[in-house]
C-alpha cells in the first residue's frame, strides 16, 4: 500500500547537543525534525544530549511536526541506551544510521518492542553506503514499520570516490535504485543534505532535481533551507489547477463511456487521474499543516 500522503517537503536534523537549536526548533516551519543522537554529536556529548533531546520533546511544543530520533548504531556503546529513550518519547519514528541490511530493522524493531515502545513507532532508514544502497529493497520490505528511506549522500559520495557536481551525476544510479525500492514497497523517501551553505543556487537546484525524480522532500541542515524546500517540493498552484482539470475530464469521458480523456493535447489515463489525486492530497495536507 503506498505511503499515507504526509508533508515531508523539509525535514531539519536537530543536533541533540545544542540546546539552543532544540528550542529554536518549535518555532521552524519544518515539516519534520530529526533529533540527532549520531554525527551531529561528539562521543564525550552523547548522554548529556540523549537527556537534551529526551527534556525537549517530553516538554512538548513540537506539533504539528513529524518528530525522529536519529540513534547511534547498537552496536555502539550508545545505541542500546538510546533506544531505550526513544522507546519512551512521544515521537514518530527512530531513524537508523547506516543501514545496511533487513537482520539490521528487524534486530531495532526487536530491542523497541522488548523495551516497551509502542507498536506504531516507525522506523526509517538512513541509506548511505553502497551496500546500504544495493539492500535498499529489502531494507524496505523488512518490516511494515519502515516508513522512510533516507538517502545519506554525504557519506554515499565519500565511499564512491566521487566528485562533487552541481548535477550530482555521480549519485544519479544511487538516488534512483532507491527511489525504486521505496515506491515499491509503499515507503516514503527523502533526498540527501546540502552541505554548502552558501550556495543557495545549488541547494535550489539539488532540490529541483530531487522533486523531478519522484523524492518526498530534503533533509537539511540549516534553517534558512526550510523555506526554499518546502516552496519547491510543494505542488504549485497551477499543478494543483491542472490536477483538478484531469480529474474533471477523466470523469466526464467515462461518463460518455471512454476509458481516456484528451486534455491540453495529452492522453489521460487513469493512473493520470490517480497521481492528479494525489497531488490535491499533499497540496491539501500542505494547507492544513500551515493553518496549524
Amino acid at each position: 500500500m503506498p505511503a499515507p500522503i504526509r508533508p515531508r517537503r523539509s525535514v531539519l536534523f536537530m543536533p541533540g547537543s545544542n540546546p539552543r537549536a532544540l528550542e529554536k526548533a518549535r518555532a521552524l516551519p519544518a515539516d519534520g525534525l530529526i533529533f540527532d543522537l549520531e554525527d551531529a554529536v561528539a562521543p564525550e556529548a552523547k548522554e548529556t544530549a540523549r537527556l537534551a533531546v529526551a527534556a525537549a520533546v517530553t516538554a512538548s511544543g513540537y506539533a504539528p511536526r513529524e518528530l525522529v530520533l536519529r540513534v547511534n548504531p547498537i552496536d555502539t556503546v550508545w545505541g542500546h541506551a538510546d533506544l531505550a529513550t526513544a522507546a519512551t518519547l512521544p515521537i514518530d519514528a527512530v531513524l537508523l544510521p547506516k543501514v545496511e541490511n533487513a537482520e539490521r530493522v528487524r534486530l531495532t524493531l526487536d530491542l523497541l518492542d522488548a523495551l516497551g515502545a509502542p507498536p506504531e513507532l516507525a522506523v526509517w532508514c538512513m541509506i548511505e553506503t553502497p551496500l546500504g544502497v544495493l539492500a535498499a529493497a529489502e531494507i524496505a520490505a523488512a518490516s511494515p514499520r519502515v516508513a522512510a528511506l533516507i538517502l545519506g549522500t554525504s557519506d554515499l559520495a565519500n565511499d564512491l570516490h566521487a566528485r562533487p557536481t552541481r548535477d550530482r551525476l555521480p549519485l544519479l544510479t544511487a538516488l534512483g535504485l532507491v527511489l525504486l525500492a521505496a515506491r515499491a514497497h509503499g515507503r516514503a523517501v527523502l533526498d540527501g543534505v546540502h552541505l554548502d551553505l552558501g550556495d543557495a543556487e545549488g541547494f535550489a537546484m539539488a532540490c529541483r532535481q530531487g522533486r523531478e525524480l519522484g523524492f518526498d522532500g530534503k533533509t537539511l541542515i540549516h534553517p534558512d533551507q526550510i523555506a526554499p524546500a518546502n516552496a519547491i517540493f510543494a505542488p504549485s498552484a497551477e499543478e494543483a489547477a491542472r490536477a483538478e482539470r484531469i480529474i474533471k475530464a477523466y470523469g466526464e469521458a467515462l461518463a460518455a463511456g471512454k476509458g481516456a480523456a484528451r486534455i491540453e493535447g495529452r492522453l489521460v489515463e487513469a493512473l493520470h487521474v490517480e497521481e492528479a489525486r494525489r497531488t490535491l492530497a499533499l497540496a491539501a495536507a500542505i494547507a492544513a499543516r500551515e493553518a496549524s
